[in-house]
């Protein structure tokens, strides 16, 4: 009896097809396993020693020969791509021997004349203008109004330019000494120290690529804030967690900050805590000022960029999430994981800032930044405009003829709405990094302004105050920073 082909078994047919499908299945997976080894021996090996990098190599294409995908990444912040609140797109400008840039920022004073007001005096009523990238950081700093008009320190060139070499070299190679008389040299001496921005040396260790800080000031501010917690003696470098350092690198420039005594030494108002109320009062107990407001004759308060004090007030930093995580999120370049060194808005950069812990789609984050953004804005115009009508009678009183005597109370609650209008404006968050608090000091300043108003009547001001945030909830332990 004949069998069909399916009972004879396999034809010469079948047997190729399934060698040649064995063969491919079997190529594949060859080629799966020397991917997966490849990328675990890229991760193992993450950069070529190419040249060999010390703690004066300042030069970050230096660093770039090394760390290729970084320094492309670090090179992009010359990009100036707006958010809705921020950022800047480029005006042109014709270059002069005076100022040699080929585009600046948008000035924000024409935008905010409200702005000169508050400033009046200050070197800033000459010249202020929107952020640019870190590319920008140096140069912008060096050709600004407020440095070729006004006789600055070099304690200004801190935040704006690669010191660490700059300060080990000036001291023989003891930092500290270095930052001391870079501090006390004029800037147009002190600027000619530096070439670059901030670079990879100012934060990254050379031997071993690890988060570092380098900047004295913060040294000295991070154990006067940890000390009045209880931690004596803190050494950052030797106790900070790597996340902690994550946020701690940034925090080195993005802070306030004031100029002590005649040797203008950096110095961050951190002993008392991180908050607004805490800086005021440290600034009210040692008696400092920055400048007296030509309008009022107030001792004035010029608040710098306290986004790092901002962040530590807000959700993120009580998540644990660093201001890295959001501003240079983790990418994956092939086998590696790194940090993407394009520093920017977050909401430039959504899917990786946002999306790896936030499951919405893109548009509604956006939205609900914006939103905050939006509310702080409306909250922030209402605290401006009081604060020019209490400048206004200030000012109007003191040209009636009322004496210093008179004027004192009234001039001190100037001070204080408006350094904590000046303090939310400063920091570059536009309300994001903490909303809560944000709306808090700006409801605070409407208060200082209408109480300045009340002494200009003759009225005594209550000084009973609403129980602060931490009053109404003393159980909840937990405190960022």
């Amino acid at each position: 009896m004949k069998r069909n082909r399916s009972q004879a078994g396999w034809t010469t047919r079948d047997l190729i097809v399934a060698i040649a499908v064995s063969t491919v299945a079997t190529v594949a997976i060859v080629a799966l396993l020397v991917n997966i080894f490849e990328r675990k021996q890229e991760a193992r090996n993450p950069f070529f020693r190419v040249v060999e990098l010390t703690d004066t190599t300042d030069d970050p294409a230096a660093w770039g020969k090394n760390f290729p995908l970084q320094y492309d990444a670090y090179q992009r912040t010359v990009d100036q791509e707006r958010t809705r609140y921020g950022g800047s797109e480029a005006l042109r400008h014709l270059p002069s021997k005076v100022d040699p840039r080929g585009t600046l920022a948008q000035n924000k004073l024409e935008g905010d004349p409200r702005l000169k007001t508050m400033w009046a005096g200050y070197a800033f009523a000459t010249d202020f203008r929107e952020e640019r990238g870190h590319a920008y950081m140096l140069v912008d700093q060096r050709f600004t109004r407020r440095v070729l008009e006004f006789k600055q320190p070099g304690t200004c060139l801190n935040c704006h330019a690669s010191t660490y070499v700059a300060m080990l070299k000036a001291g023989g190679g003891d930092l500290f000494k270095g930052f001391e008389k870079i501090n006390q040299m004029s800037y147009a001496d002190a600027t000619r120290l530096v070439q670059h921005p901030v670079a990879c040396i100012d934060c990254h260790d050379p031997q071993n690529m690890r988060l570092r800080v380098t900047r004295p000031a913060f040294m000295e501010g991070i154990r006067a804030y940890k000390a009045a917690q209880g931690i004596q003696d803190y050494d950052v470098n030797r106790q900070a967690t790597a996340q902690e350092m994550r946020s701690y690198v940034c925090g080195q420039c993005h802070v306030e900050y004031y100029f002590k005594g005649p040797e203008k030494r950096l110095v961050f108002p951190w002993s008392k805590g991180l908050k607004v109320d805490d800086a005021l009062a440290y600034y009210d107990e040692v008696d400092h000022k920055d400048w007296v407001h030509a309008e009022t004759g107030a001792p004035a308060l010029k608040a710098q960029h306290p986004e790092f004090e901002m962040f530590n007030q807000g959700v993120h930093a009580r998540s644990g999430v660093a201001c890295a995580d959001c501003h240079m999120p983790y990418k994956r370049e092939g086998g590696l994981k790194i940090s993407d060194h394009h520093v920017r808005s977050p909401l430039l950069n959504i899917n990786r800032a946002c999306q790896s812990c936030h499951h919405f789609s893109e548009e509604e984050l956006k939205n609900r930044a914006e939103s905050i953004q939006a509310r702080f804005g409306y909250a922030r115009d209402v605290a401006m405009d009081a604060l020019m009508e209490l400048i206004a009678d200030i000012r109007q009183a003191r040209e009636a003829g009322k004496s210093d005597a008179e004027l004192k109370a009234p001039r001190d609650f100037q001070r204080k709405a408006q350094f904590y209008v000046d303090y939310v404006e400063a920091e570059n968050s536009m309300g994001f990094h903490a909303s809560g608090e944000v709306l808090r000091i700006l409801t605070d300043a409407v208060d200082f302004v209408r109480k300045g108003q009340l002494a200009l009547r003759g009225v005594t001001p209550s000084a009973k105050r609403p129980a602060s945030p931490e009053q109404r909830n003393p159980n909840d332990k937990r405190r960022p920073g």
